[in-house]
């Protein structure tokens, strides 16, 4: 009986570490026979997630520099006599035009980046397909006219929105009262009062195994400068909703973008306009995280 009840001890306790681990929610102080005296939570994490790619530009990795040294690059221009404007790779401001200029034509939805990426690379292969020039996905001089001829130039917001993602259509829930209104879908969170967008910023979430709940829920409390205990990780202008799973500032979102995910928590990467929405949400203020 000894044996058993150590055994059944054992599993408990391997079975509590295991979901404080993947928990993005309040845990308690590491010394022993304390609690501590407020919640804590995780910070953002570096688990990567499996998503369709994105024009973020990508980090630098062990792995992608053996991949591109492996075999060469399949955005290459195919013909040496066929000079390449831009090209899968080049960042600048042309580039963030050209993205501007594909999303008048809604061959892109995503706002312009001035990353040239696989999805840019895309686009433009569909555009030389429907004009009948050679799908390369690379913009020379005869795709850049065309391009140019059949769309506008841009203003400053199609240039630079909000948002790199499109802002969906607000949850019914979100259209009373003070709300962070927060899609999965469009990978946005709004901030609205009484119906209207005051806000608008991109963010991400937890993975499979962390995943961000889904509902209504309300800010339980904030805190502008906090550091992770289980993860040992800054997260800056935190407003928690549901147990330790919290809205905050992600360096790793900002340099990574969507190459990553949390730990279950909204991670925001504008650290502006999350500061200055920590300003006006108050405690108490409704939380609504909806597909």
């Amino acid at each position: 009986m000894q044996r058993q009840r150590f055994i059944i001890r054992t599993i408990g306790v391997a079975t509590a570490v295991a979901l404080a681990a993947t928990a993005c929610g309040p845990q308690k102080s590491e010394s022993a026979g304390s609690v501590s005296a407020a919640p804590s939570a995780s910070a953002a994490g570096a688990t990567p997630e499996v998503s369709a790619s994105t024009d973020d530009k990508p980090s630098a990795s062990p792995s992608a520099s053996a991949s591109a040294s492996a075999s060469p690059s399949a955005s290459a221009s195919p013909s040496p006599s066929v000079k390449q404007i831009m090209a899968n790779g080049d960042e600048s401001e042309q580039v963030r035009e050209l993205q501007a200029r594909l999303k008048q034509l809604k061959l892109m939805t995503v706002a312009p980046t001035g990353f040239y990426g696989s999805k840019t690379t895309a686009a433009v292969k569909t555009f030389q397909s429907k004009n009948g020039l050679t799908a390369t996905g690379g913009v020379d001089d005869a795709t850049w006219k065309k391009i140019q001829g059949a769309s506008k130039k841009p203003t400053a917001d199609e240039l630079r929105p909000p948002t790199v993602n499109e802002v969906d259509a607000p949850d019914p829930r979100c259209m009373q009262g003070r709300v962070m209104c927060i899609s999965k879908e469009s990978r946005t969170l709004a901030w609205m009062i009484d119906g209207k967008v005051v806000s608008t910023m991109d963010v991400r979430f937890g993975s499979e195994n962390t995943p961000t709940r889904e509902g209504v829920f309300n800010v339980g409390w904030k805190a502008k400068d906090w550091t992770s205990t289980i993860y040992h990780t800054p997260m800056p202008y935190a407003m928690f909703f549901s147990g330790g799973q919290a809205v905050h500032y992600s360096a790793d979102f900002a340099a990574r973008g969507y190459n990553g995910a949390s730990h279950g928590c909204v991670n925001v990467r504008d650290k502006g306009k999350l500061s200055a929405l920590f300003d006006q949400v108050q405690v108490g203020d409704k939380v609504v995280v909806y597909w």
